[in-house]
């Protein structure tokens, strides 16, 4: 019999059924006549769609079967069987063989017998199983349920007998195996309408073994992104803390706001209190965080200054926001405001202020900021907190603001490229910051590393106090050309104009030895540096075959300027981080900031030599050097900060530098570089980095870096630094991985074990420090994890260095452990732990 199709208005299948096999011209006329009628006010989806191989009428049992790949669609939803039998006395559909029911969500419920109500949405199943799939966060999760016998009401409720709930696939070659999580139920309830899945008399089985039992509990079901009710809780255990627990509450009040209270009940220090609040408008979101405590034990800390044992009401106010104006714009806030620098980190309080890469501080910003085609800008205001004990918020400078603009124009005429950049700086400290040169330090207070002797030669100026007020723009040209035989020529020049601003403040100690180093109360102070010069590159290509070339490339730069002025008789905020190597080689101005401007005339030379192969081989090599031709030599005059001496640039012939960097395929590289010295050719500064994918042959990747830098103690690093950091990952199966890193120190040097801690807190002269002959595990981290696709799993053990009082004259580590478990819908258990004693960390009493 042909495969046929029809559509009718009504939910009556054996109307439809009917009028399929041409029944009577009397009745298949009244039924068009139905049809007709419905079609007039139902919508498309009212309308029923049978296909099947055989439609079979029995007027005597008043039943219509259809049987055959059948397959029924009503309002959304799909139903399909190898048999279908409508009752008409009953008004019941019996689905039979292969039976699957596919709702308008997307949920695929399968199992042996369907008895359903006409419309598909009351009835029910044996041998249920519901198959689900939805995104979360970006990755689809596919929800599994299963039940001997199941019912269904109004399309809205499905109540599973003895049911069983995953997000784990069954096992390919055993699918009898039990998931690797299952949560088993007496019931199971699924509200469509609440999007809630209700569990009554519980147990969570891990491998098939129950590990918890839950009377009764509830979660969002897997299409809910946002839902009220209680979060995952998290557990604390800490010497400091005592025992602790925390469940958070979420609130979804709206669609664009929610809250989320977490209450954290810690046996020693009572109740920690956190809220944080968020919201979504049209054009951009913010969010409110807060937490505090009236903590009951002071004594778990030290008290100030070198913690808040001492405080009762300890707390933080933080909030982020980024809005958009419009495509081009966006202005937004990361703000944080601490009752002390030791709250975040004694009670494990997260924080998206927080920055460890340089300093353990956090961060406060305002700012606005624009993109264009060829054009950019951005303002903001900075306010920095210091968070280790040895931070003198004094010190600290507010930036209030710093403004950066760049234009980029192709000038009609002359050709090439035409830019504008302006920078624009505002700051202030409390209190000089001062950082000694030599082993004769001394203390502010017992406690904030300052100079012993405030003198020139043997302190510098990390930041003045009072303000400073800086405004620069640099206007610059260039353009490239290429001779007939292949030379590549490009002019360009500059001129650069700052102004100044300054209002030291010398009142109160240590401020008034900041006249040792700059003189005047209120100055302004005007800079000025034009320039020309000229770059060429000759490369000689040659092929080496089909699939390669290899480039010789000699390079040539003379950059002719006035004398630098004014160098020691202006602080240096942001261009104190100088450092010499082949990626400065040819920048026209090799200072870091705009505090400093090069002058001079100087040349850069170097050659370059690459090649390029099949199969992604790359290999570059480099080496120059640079001359001051002419006029003084701006890094042979240290200012404030000394920035100059010791770079390798302070003599008319710089250091050599060199790189070398090769990529025989996609999964291997190695890159070093150097700098050797000019005179004696001995090694002042080196690095080296290996990074490796062993794929397809092995799953492990690895990535080694060494550093060696010399001494500088013009700049304040009297020893040599040196050190070794390795990290690897081994994905031992699809799901199984371990990890490691570790950070080698083999240049320490510590504070001579003879001296008595105190002594050298007031006695800085005598100050002695030794190298140690071991190296020093400075960090470490091992782990190890599961991931598949319903289950995250990982263990974490790490070593981290932690300050200590500027008494011990070293630093101690803490050891940590990390335990994570996340079973994807159902929930994530965290767990973070210290081994050993608490005494040492930040702010911390011993115990």
């Amino acid at each position: 019999m042909e495969r046929f199709t029809t559509t009718i208005a009504t939910s009556a299948v054996a109307m439809a059924l009917l009028c399929a096999v041409g029944s009577e011209p009397a009745l298949a006329q009244s039924l068009n006549d139905a049809i007709s009628a419905r079609a007039q006010s139902g919508s498309g989806q009212d309308r029923l769609l049978v296909d099947a191989n055989e439609i079979i009428y029995n007027n005597d049992n008043n039943t219509i079967a259809a049987s055959g790949d059948v397959q029924m669609n009503y309002q959304g939803r799909t139903l399909q069987a190898d048999r279908v039998t409508y009752d008409r006395n009953t008004g019941r559909v019996f689905a039979e063989g292969n039976a699957r029911l596919t709702d308008s969500s997307g949920a695929v419920v399968t199992g042996d017998r369907f008895e359903l109500t006409d419309d598909f949405k009351n009835g029910f199943i044996n041998s249920l199983r519901v198959v689900q799939t939805v995104e979360e966060n970006g990755r689809p999760v596919t929800t599994r349920f299963s039940a001997p016998r199941a019912e269904r009401s109004e399309g809205e409720t499905t109540v599973f007998e003895r049911g069983t709930y995953t997000a784990c696939e069954p096992c390919k070659d055993n699918p009898e195996r039990p998931p690797l999580w299952q949560v088993k139920a007496a019931r199971i309830i699924h509200n469509n309408s609440e999007q809630t899945i209700y569990y009554e008399d519980a147990s969570l089985e891990i491998l098939g073994l129950p590990v918890a039992y839950l009377p009764y509990f509830w979660t969002p079901d897997p299409t809910v992104k946002r839902k009220t009710g209680f979060l995952s809780p998290r557990y604390v255990y800490s010497s400091s803390l005592g025992i602790g627990a925390s469940i958070p509450f979420f609130w979804a009040i709206a669609p664009n706001y929610d809250l989320t209270v977490t209450p954290t009940i810690l046996s020693r220090q009572g109740v920690l209190g956190e809220v944080e609040w968020r919201h979504r408008l049209e054009n951009g979101a913010y969010n409110i965080r807060a937490a505090g405590i009236f903590q009951r034990d002071g004594d778990a800390f030290l008290s100030s200054p070198y913690g808040a044992g001492d405080r009762d009401a300890r707390g933080s106010l933080e909030s982020t926001g980024l809005f958009y104006i419009n495509e081009r714009w966006k202005w937004g806030w990361d703000v944080a405001l601490l009752s002390d620098k030791w709250f975040l980190q004694n009670y494990r309080i997260r924080s998206e202020s927080l920055s460890s890469l340089y300093a353990k501080e956090s961060i406060s910003t305002l700012y606005l900021q624009g993109q264009g085609d060829r054009s950019f800008f951005d303002v903001r205001g900075y306010y920095f907190q210091g968070l280790s004990t040895s931070d003198w918020q004094k010190q600290q400078p507010v930036v209030h603001p710093v403004l950066d603009y760049n234009k980029r124009i192709t000038p009609a005429g002359i050709g090439g490229e035409f830019a504008i950049d302006v920078n624009v700086t505002s700051l202030s400290r409390e209190a000089a910051q001062f950082q000694s040169l030599t082993s004769q330090k001394g203390y502010l207070f017992g406690q904030y590393e300052t100079c012993a002797v405030y003198d020139p030669e043997s302190c510098l100026v990390r930041g003045i106090s009072g303000s400073m007020s800086r405004a620069s723009v640099n206007l610059s040209w260039r353009r490239e050309f290429i001779d007939p035989i292949g030379q590549v020529w490009t002019p360009f020049t500059y001129f650069r104009a700052d102004s100044f601003w300054i209002a030291p403040d010398f009142n109160g100690y240590p401020n008034i030895e900041l006249s040792n180093f700059i003189g005047g109360d209120d100055d302004f102070l005007f800079r000025a540096m034009p320039a020309v010069g000229l770059e060429y590159r000759f490369p000689f290509v040659a092929d080496i075959g089909t699939s390669g070339t290899q480039i010789i490339e000699p390079i040539a730069q003379i950059v002719a300027r006035p004398n630098e002025t004014r160098i020691g008789h202006l602080p240096n905020e942001d261009a104190q981080s100088l450092v010499f190597e082949d990626s400065s080689l040819f920048d026209w101005d090799k200072f870091s900031g705009y505090d400093r401007a090069e002058g001079g005339v100087r040349a850069n030379l170097g050659l370059q030599y690459t090649v390029t192969g099949a199969e992604g081989f790359y290999a570059n090599l480099l080496f120059g050097q640079s001359f001051q031709v002419a006029g003084r030599n701006s890094f042979r005059q240290g200012d404030l900060a000394n920035v100059g001496p010791a770079s390798g640039l302070e003599s008319r012939a710089s250091d050599y530098v060199g790189r070398f960097q090769l990529k025989p395929n996609n999964n291997f590289s190695f890159v070093t570089r150097a700098r050797f010295d000019q005179e004696d050719f001995s090694l002042n500064r080196f690095e080296a980095g290996v990074t490796a994918n062993f794929d397809p042959y092995l799953p492990i990747s690895a990535s080694l870096t060494y550093a060696r830098y010399a001494a500088q103690p013009e700049i304040g690093f009297n020893h040599r630094r040196e050190g070794l950091q390795a990290s690897a990952r081994w994905n031992i199966t699809p799901n199984w991985y371990v990890s490691g890193s570790v950070l080698l120190d083999l240049d320490r040097y510590l504070l001579a074990r003879d001296l008595y801690a105190a002594q050298y807190a007031v006695d800085p002269v005598n100050a002695v420090y030794n190298r140690t002959d071991s190296a020093y595990v400075s960090s470490l981290g091992l782990g190890i994890g599961y991931i598949d696709e319903c289950t995250t799993f990982s263990v974490n053990y790490s070593v981290a260095p932690r300050d200590t009082a500027i008494t011990s004259g070293e630093s101690e580590r803490n050891h940590t452990v990390l335990l994570r478990l996340e079973l994807r819908t159902l929930g994530e258990v965290t767990l973070n732990q210290n081994l050993g004693n608490e005494a040492g960390q930040e702010g911390v009493a011993a115990q």
